[in-house]
C-alpha cells in the first residue's frame, strides 16, 4: 500500500511539474550550404547562400552568406585560352570554402550558369564555348565541393529564374504567421515582375493581368500549391555592352569616314575603334551594305548631344516590326500589356544610381536629370567623378537614354506605370538576381505543394500526458505484483 502511494503522489508530481511552462530548449540548427557562379557576358560572380535545413522547404529561410566578383572578364572572353577561364574562378572559390565549415564542405552543391555571354559564343563557336565550360568543370571539381554542373542558361530560364528569387525574398509566394504558426499564403498577393538588364541580354518577366496568348513566351509554375503563370522574354544582343557596339557600328555606317560624331558620348571625348572589333560578336558581324569590315580604325568624336542620342538609340529598334499592335515591343515580338509593380536590377540599378535617380522621381524630372547630364563636357565629367572608371564615364549617357527606350517605347511603360518600376540590387540581405532562383530550383527548396499545416498540442500538454500515462502504467504494474 505504501508503495502504491509512492507512486501515485510520484504521478501527481510529474503531471503539476509537466504543466509548468518551461524554457524550450533547442538543438543547433543543421546549417546546409550551396553556390553558384553567375558567369555573365562581361564579369563572373560566386554568390554562397545558406539555410537551416530543419525548415527546408519553407521560405524565407535561404540567407547570402558570401558574394565574390571574379576578376577579369566573363568566361566567355576566354575563347581562345580556355584554361585561364577555370583558373579565374580560383581566388573566389578559395574564399568561399573560407565561410563554409570544413565538415560541410564536401556535401555543399556548386553550380555554374553562364548566360548571353556564352550564348552568343555558342553561336560563333560552338567548341570553343564547349571548351569553356569544361575547363571551369574542371577547376571547379578540384574543389571538395558537390560539383552539380556548368550550363549555359537560355535567356527564359535567366529571366524566370530571376522572377522567383525577387518574389522568394519578397515573401509574395508564402509568409510566415505567428498567429497560425505556419507559412501561409499572403492574402492580397503581391506578385512583383523582373527587369534585368546585362552586358549581352535583357530579360522582362511578370504575370499578365490575363493569360499569355502565345505560350512560347510563357513559363508556368507550380509553387506552394498554385498556379502562376508568367509572361518571360529574353531579347539577345539587347544588353547595354552590345548596344553600345551596335550603336557604334550605326553610326560609322552612315557617316563611313575616319572621325565619325557620336551623339552620346561627352563633348572633346574620343575613342578610337577598330572595325574588325565588329566581327568578334554575332550581334555586329552582320555584313553591312554601307560599312566594309576590316582593320580600318574610326575615331568616334563626342558630341553630347541628348536628344541626338536617343534618337540614334531608337533606330536600334524595329518598331515598325509590331505595325498597329499593342501586344507588341519591337522586332515583332510579342508581349502582353506590363501590370503591377517591378524590380529592375543589375545595370538597370546601376546606371540609375550613379546618375541619382530614385524611386518616386516623375518621369519628366528623370528625362531632365538625363539630358542634363548627357550636354556635359569631358572635362566637367572627369574632374566631377575622378573615382569613376574612365571607360565606363562616358557611357552613362547612352546607356541611361537606352533604358528609357527600352522601358518606354519597347516594353510600354507610361507616365502612370514608370512609378511601379523600383530600381534595387537587394531584397533582405540577398542580391536580386537570377542564381537564388536558379538553386532553389535545382536543390527543391521550393516545394510544388502547399507547406503542411499541423495542428498540435502545447508541448507542455504533450509532456504532461507521456509521462502520467508512463506513470499510470507503472502504478498499475505495482499494484498487480502486490
Amino acid at each position: 500500500t505504501a508503495i502504491v502511494g509512492a507512486l501515485v503522489a510520484l504521478s501527481i508530481i510529474a503531471l503539476v511539474l509537466s504543466l509548468v511552462k518551461i524554457e524550450d530548449v533547442t538543438l543547433p540548427p543543421m546549417v546546409k550550404y550551396g553556390m553558384v557562379f553567375d558567369a555573365g557576358s562581361s564579369h563572373t560572380s560566386l554568390f554562397v547562400y545558406e539555410w537551416d535545413s530543419n525548415k527546408e522547404n519553407d521560405t524565407g529561410v535561404v540567407s547570402q552568406t558570401l558574394s565574390c566578383d571574379v576578376q577579369g572578364q566573363g568566361i566567355s572572353s576566354y575563347a581562345n585560352n580556355p584554361t585561364k577561364a577555370g583558373d579565374s574562378l580560383r581566388e573566389c572559390l578559395d574564399k568561399a570554402l573560407k565561410v563554409v565549415p570544413a565538415a560541410k564542405q564536401r556535401d555543399i552543391p556548386a553550380y555554374l550558369g553562364a548566360t548571353a555571354g556564352m550564348r552568343l559564343l555558342r553561336e560563333q563557336n560552338s567548341s570553343a564555348a564547349d571548351q569553356v565550360l569544361a575547363e571551369v568543370a574542371k577547376t571547379m571539381q578540384e574543389y571538395p565541393m558537390a560539383f552539380k554542373g556548368a550550363r549555359i542558361l537560355t535567356g527564359e530560364e535567366e529571366g524566370a529564374y530571376g522572377w522567383i528569387t525577387i518574389n522568394y525574398l519578397l515573401d509574395s509566394f508564402t509568409k510566415y504567421s505567428p498567429k497560425a504558426r505556419t507559412w501561409i499564403r499572403p492574402e492580397a498577393t503581391n506578385i512583383f515582375g523582373a527587369l534585368d538588364l546585362g552586358g549581352a541580354s535583357t530579360q522582362i518577366s511578370f504575370m499578365p493581368e490575363s493569360s499569355v496568348a502565345n505560350w512560347n513566351e510563357a513559363s508556368k509554375f507550380m509553387l506552394y500549391g498554385y498556379d502562376y503563370n508568367i509572361y518571360t522574354h529574353s531579347y539577345l544582343c539587347y544588353g547595354q555592352n552590345e548596344m553600345l557596339k551596335r550603336l557604334a557600328k550605326e553610326l560609322i555606317a552612315v557617316r563611313g569616314e575616319l572621325g565619325v560624331d557620336h551623339p552620346c558620348y561627352p563633348k572633346d571625348y574620343n575613342e578610337t575603334v577598330s572595325l574588325s572589333s565588329f566581327c568578334t560578336s554575332p550581334c555586329t558581324n552582320r555584313s553591312d551594305a554601307h560599312l566594309t569590315l576590316g582593320d580600318r580604325n574610326v575615331t568616334l568624336e563626342g558630341r553630347g548631344n541628348a536628344s541626338g542620342c536617343l534618337a540614334a538609340i531608337k533606330k536600334l529598334f524595329n518598331f515598325s516590326a509590331c505595325g498597329q499592335s499593342q501586344d507588341c515591343t519591337f522586332d515583332g515580338v510579342y508581349q502582353p500589356p506590363v501590370s503591377g509593380q517591378f524590380i529592375a536590377f543589375s545595370a538597370f540599378y546601376y546606371n540609375f544610381k550613379f546618375l541619382n535617380l530614385t524611386e518616386g522621381q516623375s518621369l519628366a524630372a528623370v528625362r531632365e536629370t538625363i539630358e542634363h547630364f548627357c550636354t556635359r563636357s569631358w572635362e566637367d565629367l572627369s574632374s566631377s567623378y575622378p573615382e569613376e572608371n574612365p571607360e565606363r564615364l562616358p557611357k552613362y549617357c547612352a546607356n541611361a537614354n537606352y533604358i528609357l527606350t527600352l522601358l518606354l517605347d519597347a516594353y510600354k511603360f507610361n507616365e502612370t506605370s514608370w512609378n511601379n518600376i523600383f530600381f534595387q540590387m537587394k531584397a533582405g540581405s540577398a542580391s536580386v538576381g537570377w542564381t537564388l532562383g536558379y538553386m532553389l530550383n535545382l536543390t527543391n527548396m521550393i516545394p510544388a505543394e502547399a507547406p503542411a499545416r499541423v495542428k498540435g498540442h502545447v508541448p507542455s500538454l504533450w509532456a504532461a500526458a507521456v509521462a502520467f500515462i508512463i506513470l499510470t502504467l507503472a502504478l498499475g504494474l505495482a499494484a498487480l505484483l502486490l
